[in-house]
């Protein structure tokens, strides 16, 4: 057996060991094939490494293949190119300004750094291309500033289902740019470590919350967005960190971030292939994560994600296609589908799933 960072995993790897959170939660026995449904749930629960067995199980690269085509399509489009470049400048600017805070102790201009961001969001159509875009973004490594810019935008685009006001809206995209800033008072032999992290490194990791909060305390910035940074990790259940707050402790942009900072992280792409079909985080989701989220907020943000894909053309894991033409309320991640067989309704069927969007 070798030890691979969950980045590197694969679907056919098997896991070699059982697989526990830091709250020694059992997430994935001994045994399992991974598949892209698995591999995203160990992201969500920032496993950042585990041991497999050397032999791989091979599986068909059909999935592949669709995946691949979907994201050139949108990647060959000029809207994309647009949008690739101001976030490529946009990203550099914002990671110029903070290490100019971080190293320099220059004031932080955050007018300047969202006047650029809002930027991006005027050269996507609509909302549904800005999530497709950005999903084809996740090939870059820098994960803080990059990671951030992508909170941003979503929350930006979150604020408006939740029909907030403008003030609103700025304070929800300052929030998700901002909220991980803490990272870069974290050492990089601990962000970057390629193995297992003791439970002492994964406890100044779950310093930066702090960190950014105290980095950003002169700035004169909102306190609602300072309590963003601050609580961003918080979970209404009291399972989160630093402080283990409850839902009435938490502030609303730090509950809107945390949303938006999970969906970005479980969508990320891989390697092996484009971004993950988004009906895979809607699930765990509503599996595994509704009692940690405010429900106002996290129903809200699943239901206008998923339904920026009615009407998509998707495969399913027993290799059919179809379209989506009904998204079920109390099954978000399991519409019905129309096929040249017919109708067929997901949330009926325990074993039959999308597994990517074509």
């Amino acid at each position: 057996m070798k030890r691979v960072n969950t980045s590197d995993l694969v679907p056919g790897m098997v896991t070699a060991e059982d697989v526990y959170n830091f709250n020694n939660q059992l997430i994935l026995p001994r045994g399992i094939i991974l598949t892209d449904s698995t591999i995203t749930k160990l992201a969500f629960y920032s496993v950042l490494t585990l041991y497999v067995e050397d032999q791989l199980v091979v599986q068909s690269t059909q999935t592949d293949d669709y995946t691949t085509s979907y994201t050139d399509r949108l990647k060959r489009s000029p809207e994309f190119t647009r949008f690739r470049t101001e976030f490529e400048n946009d990203v550099d600017s914002f990671r110029g300004a903070m290490n100019d805070v971080v190293e320099k102790g220059s004031p932080l201009d955050v007018n300047k750094l969202m006047n650029h961001t809002l930027n991006i969001l005027d050269l996507a159509a609509t909302t549904p291309n800005v999530f497709d875009m950005l999903h084809c973004m996740r090939e870059y490594d820098d994960e803080t500033y990059v990671h951030s810019m992508n909170v941003a935008l979503i929350c930006n685009i979150f604020a408006r289902w939740l029909r907030m006001s403008e003030e609103e809206i700025v304070k929800a995209t300052t929030s998700g740019l901002l909220h991980d800033i803490g990272k870069t008072k974290i050492p990089d032999s601990i962000l970057k470590k390629p193995d297992k992290l003791t439970k002492q490194e994964f406890n100044i990791i779950k310093r930066h919350p702090q960190e950014g909060y105290r980095l950003l305390l002169d700035s004169k910035l909102d306190e609602d967005v300072l309590n963003a940074v601050l609580m961003h990790h918080e979970r209404c259940d009291g399972s989160g960190y630093p402080f283990g707050l409850m839902a009435n402790q938490i502030g609303t942009y730090a509950k809107m971030v945390a949303i938006a900072d999970v969906y970005d992280a479980t969508t990320s792409a891989r390697v092996y292939r484009g971004p993950l079909c988004p009906f895979s985080a809607i699930s765990i989701f509503e599996d595994e994560g509704l009692q940690k989220y405010d429900p106002r907020f996290v129903m809200t943000f699943l239901e206008n994600v998923v339904n920026t894909y009615l009407l998509n053309n998707v495969r399913l894991t027993n290799g059919t296609v179809g379209t989506v033409v009904f998204i079920h309320k109390d099954k978000l991640s399991s519409p019905t589908i129309r096929t040249a067989g017919g109708f067929v309704d997901l949330s009926t069927q325990s074993n039959l799933q999308i597994e990517a969007l074509i």
